[in-house]
């Protein structure tokens, strides 16, 4: 898979007409900041110090850049784990491997260390155990300006946004008049939707 520097922050993406759940999009480290750098050692070491590559192929994909360094996510569709091969290579490596893990900062640390109790499980459970990735709150209002972006490319009003968002009632209620909270509401989201698609919804990537 050749590296390419896209405007959106990828190394990697899937073709566009494949179903959310089965791609596999690997977002750049500047991107994504819990990406968890790793060297393959090539040393001996015990045998339940190292992980068998066979047991991460469902959800591993790689991508190759221009100076060899290999980019590695590993998801089930709707949780993911990012890896950037320092040292080393996965694609080129058979069997079991010892890796070595780069941890440093403060709350870079904090984003990797999180990333790597992640990996390690699992490794030990082969699933990406929900606990360890509670909900985001962002997501609900992230998809939320998709559907404004989405109704705005489509030719919808702002009113019928509205319509389609809150309720009919509560537009008639909220539009025009003493109190026109709805209008003003939703004039915020598609001006929120047109920056995130403009490059805002990078921030998202980044833990609070």
């Amino acid at each position: 898979m050749p590296w390419t520097r896209r405007h959106g922050g990828f190394t990697f993406a899937e073709h566009p007409d494949l179903p959310a759940p089965e791609a596999r999009i690997i977002w750049r480290a500047d991107i994504d900041p819990a990406t968890l750098p790793v060297v393959i050692a090539n040393h001996s070491a015990p045998v339940e110090e190292r992980i068998e590559l066979g047991q991460l192929l469902p959800w591993l994909r790689i991508a190759t850049d221009t100076m060899g360094r290999e980019h590695a996510v590993l998801s089930d569709g709707l949780r993911h784990l990012r890896i950037d091969i320092m040292a080393g290579s996965l694609t080129h490596t058979r069997g079991a491997v010892l890796l070595h893990y780069e941890i440093w900062g403060s709350q870079g640390a904090a984003r990797r260390l999180r990333t790597l109790e992640r990996f390690l499980d699992l490794v030990r459970t082969g699933r990406f155990r929900a606990p360890l990735y509670p909900a985001d709150p962002v997501i609900g209002r992230g998809l939320a300006l998709l559907r404004v972006h989405d109704a705005r490319a489509s030719g919808a009003s702002h009113r019928e946004i509205g319509k389609a968002l809150f309720g009919a009632l509560a537009v008639e209620a909220g539009w025009e008049g003493r109190t026109d909270h709805v209008r003003q509401r939703v004039r915020r989201m598609v001006k929120s939707a047109r920056a995130m698609a403009q490059g805002g919804y990078r921030l998202l990537m980044r833990p609070k």
